[in-house]
């Protein structure tokens, strides 16, 4: 998919589409909105660090409860009517926390306000998929859009508005979110419910699953140091509504970078608890410096702690619903009930440590449960299976052929690069004398607490038999599979098919240069030359890999006729 069909995709969306992802985006700026103004919500309620610090406990509370009950809920109401459900009490708790006058009645609101995002955010992302034009991957990249829009702006909201009164933000977010509701009401059709519904005691009992039991503990307390950082630095900073915002506007930035981008290219070659271990030793070694640091030098660390918490994010999402073999709506509805539970304790055990201790103990214990959480995964790593291997031990498909026989295996992809793939893996099979194996990765794009797949399983097959059409028109031995791994993992999920086959020849499309996907994961054609070893000859198409050019220079690929 080139740049400018990428921008085509986006150009062309349904407005259901906009309307959705418009309120993704003010749903995700509630995170950061407050961070701002806490230094004037406490002056002006006349409240301690610790009472204003339970606006962030009683939301997350909330949410954290609500994740046990919202896919009860959203299985039985469908898209449309639970989007509207949570759009319309954002707008009636934001509303009435910007008329509060005691701390008491805005933390109720804010738990309010967490009721209603809870039923939107884990709803957004399924809507906007089912709605969208131009195939599952842009649908994909516009919430991704969206959710770092919302929580890099969040605090710019909340700085521009919080200057002239610390309600604005709260008035500000219902206005928007009412402008959202209008727009879902209008514009969004009624959306099918699942085929499936959803027990209320289905993520309770998804916790027996010692791997997703590890990961969501392993999460929480990392997220205590995130929500640390979220919640306490604000107070230590001691600077205006604007420069807490330009801060924390620099932390989103790098969150969502890190998190999108940065995570599947470093996902591809480390395993996921030395990937997380890294991070989370880096990060507890950041807090510990901002324990004793002046506010310039926290302030900059506020700032490079949303590259950490970018990576730590996307990882500990992929383990959280992959690690186990319960349904991913169920295993994201426990995952989120126990890390958000972090959002809880970490707000208001903060500020109290400081009040008590001196700010640099919330740092000191941040820190420490930042350390905690790779211990514990390494303790654990037993439950957590191919996650605690290196990204070349994945698994190979469960059919595997006889390793008697050779193979070239052709990658496709459903792009148009498919006929030139099987045109040149049918060349080298009829040099070779060798059978050609269809292999397709139907990839799962991971988010914040949430994934999608790139493609139905209808989709994906589809890819494979077309390609054996062309293969049995040409009169080539073949067979094919669809192999489902996440984004990240999809050259080690070929490399693993190639190795169980055998293939001594992969031959696969050229590096997407101008392709968004690729921008965003990094290309697979790349990661798969690097990771194979000499026992595997790697062949791009248009374009041979030097490595085997010269063996196969002389085998033309022959055009394959395509099936009626």
């Amino acid at each position: 998919m080139s740049a400018d069909l990428g921008l085509s995709l986006f150009r062309n969306q349904p407005k259901a589409v906009w309307a959705t992802a418009f309120a993704c985006v003010v749903g995700f700026m509630s995170i950061g909105l407050v961070d701002p103004i806490l230094t004037s919500i406490a002056a002006g309620l006349n409240a301690s660090p610790s009472q204003v610090s339970l606006l962030f406990t009683s939301y997350f509370f909330v949410t954290s409860a609500m994740m046990l009950v919202t896919g009860f809920v959203s299985s039985r109401l469908g898209g449309r009517k639970t989007l509207l459900l949570g759009a319309a009490l954002i707008v009636v708790f934001a509303a009435l926390a910007g008329t509060s006058n005691s701390v008491a009645a805005l933390v109720s609101y804010r738990a309010g306000w967490g009721l209603g995002n809870a039923f939107f955010v884990v709803t957004a992302l399924s809507v906007i998929v089912a709605t969208s034009r131009g195939g599952t991957a842009a649908a994909i990249l516009l919430y991704e859009a969206a959710l770092g829009l919302g929580i890099s702006a969040g605090p710019l909201l909340g700085a521009a508005l919080g200057d002239l009164s610390w309600r604005y933000p709260f008035f500000g977010t219902a206005a928007l979110m009412a402008v959202c509701f209008v727009a879902i009401a209008v514009f969004l059709p009624e959306q099918p419910k699942p085929k499936q519904t959803i027990s209320l005691s289905a993520p309770i009992r998804a916790l027996a699953h010692a791997g997703l039991a590890t990961t969501a503990v392993g999460a929480m307390l990392y997220y205590y140091a995130f929500f640390t950082v979220l919640a306490f630095a604000p107070f230590v900073l001691q600077m205006s509504a604007h420069a807490v915002g330009l801060i924390f506007f620099g932390w989103g930035v790098l969150l969502a970078i890190f998190s999108v981008m940065v995570a599947p290219r470093l996902q591809a070659r480390f395993s996921a608890l030395a990937l997380l271990g890294g991070c989370l030793v880096l990060f507890a070694l950041l807090l510990a410096g901002m324990s004793v640091a002046p506010p310039l030098a926290v302030a900059a660390g506020v700032v490079v702690s949303g590259a950490l918490m970018g990576v730590c994010n996307t990882v500990f999402t992929e383990m959280a619903l992959e690690v186990s073999p319960v349904a991913r709506p169920v295993a994201s509805a426990a995952y989120n009930c126990v890390r958000w539970f972090a959002g809880v304790v970490a707000p208001f055990a903060a500020p109290t440590l400081a009040e008590h201790f001196g700010a640099g103990s919330a740092f000191a214990v941040a820190a420490a449960a930042a350390v905690g959480a790779p211990l514990f995964l390494l303790v654990r790593r037993r439950t957590l299976g191919r996650y605690a291997a290196a990204p070349d031990r994945i698994a190979a498909p469960a059919e595997a052929v006889s390793p008697a026989a050779s193979f070239v295996l052709a990658a496709v992809d459903g792009t148009a690069a498919d006929v030139d793939v099987v045109a040149h893996a049918a060349a080298l099979a009829r040099s070779h004398g060798l059978a050609v194996a269809v292999e397709h990765v139907r990839m799962e794009e991971v988010l914040d607490g949430d994934a999608v797949d790139a493609e139905t399983e209808a989709e994906a097959a589809g890819v494979v038999e077309r390609a054996l059409a062309r293969l049995r028109l040409a009169g080539i031995s073949a067979r094919g599979e669809v192999v489902r791994a996440g984004a990240a993992h999809a050259a080690d999920a070929l490399l693993a098919c190639a190795r169980a086959l055998p293939a001594t020849i992969v031959v696969l499309g050229a590096p997407h240069r101008h392709d968004l996907t690729d921008l965003v994961h990094g290309s697979v054609a790349d990661t798969l030359r690097r990771r194979a070893g000499a026992d595997i000859a790697v062949v791009t198409v248009p374009e041979a890999d030097d490595a085997f050019g010269r063996e196969t220079a002389g085998h033309e690929a022959r055009p394959l006729a395509d099936p009626q």
